[in-house]
């Protein structure tokens, strides 16, 4: 049987925070170059934290590649924070149905390692998921301030999750958990599965012509726990 990282992604999947985000980048923007609605044309689904920021650079016609850029980027970021801490203080937040049930039924298990895969920076993914008593529950993860592409964020979140388990990243399986094609093509392109969870931006059906190994209307469908844990070392 075969030790298990599980990655689970945070918007869409875990929780959804409305606007929350976008709203804390846009006040972020507007501190730094006196500008609203910077990200008004920009798609978030999948994204990166740092993706979406570098869109809102080129947006405004600041530089938006090499290291002035990712100095820019970094000092948007460290606004954003507070911000979004501010714009969660202002919602009632709710783990989606099963998300809970399913981060406790994986937790705990000898040969399983549950961590985070996602596009946020760590102290987004802390102020999204603390307030619902859940962050810690995730021991490590691969996060949107490790790198700007899905894929080595998702690379680095297993092999943090095989050095838990103590064995090489080559002999675990890798089980992402997400909601969008671009997730679906992050798990692809580091030999991962991904269990995809539908929703109001992305059908089932469509999930699954991206490659989902597995698609799911919520976290609480009862295929969703087997179909993480199989072939695990429980």
């Amino acid at each position: 049987m075969r030790p298990t990282v599980l990655l689970f992604d945070i918007d869409g999947t875990l929780v959804t925070t409305p606007g929350c985000g976008r709203r804390a980048l846009e006040r972020a923007f507007t501190l730094r170059y006196g500008q609203t609605g910077v990200l008004t044309g920009i798609r978030f689904d999948g994204m990166t934290d740092r993706g979406i920021v570098r869109g809102g650079l080129a947006t405004i016609g600041e530089v938006a590649e090499g290291p002035a850029a990712e100095t820019a980027i970094d000092a948007i970021l460290a606004d954003y924070v507070p911000f979004l801490e501010e714009e969660i203080a202002q919602v009632q937040l709710t783990l989606h149905r099963g998300a809970r049930d399913v981060v406790d039924a994986v937790s705990g298990r000898a040969g399983v390692a549950v961590g985070l895969g996602t596009g946020n920076i760590r102290p987004g993914a802390r102020a999204k998921l603390a307030p619902l008593g859940v962050f810690d529950r995730f021991a490590f993860g691969g996060f949107g301030c490790d790198h700007e592409d899905r894929h080595v964020i998702l690379r680095l979140g297993a092999e943090r999750g095989a050095a838990t388990l103590g064995v090489p990243h080559a002999a675990c399986r890798v089980v992402v958990i997400g909601d969008t094609p671009r997730d679906v093509a992050g798990a692809r392109a580091i030999g991962a599965e991904c269990v995809a969870v539908a929703g109001a931006r992305f059908t089932r059906d469509e999930l699954v012509a991206a490659g989902a190994a597995c698609a799911v209307e919520s976290l609480g469908d009862p295929e969703v726990l087997a179909a993480l844990l199989r072939d695990a070392r429980v």
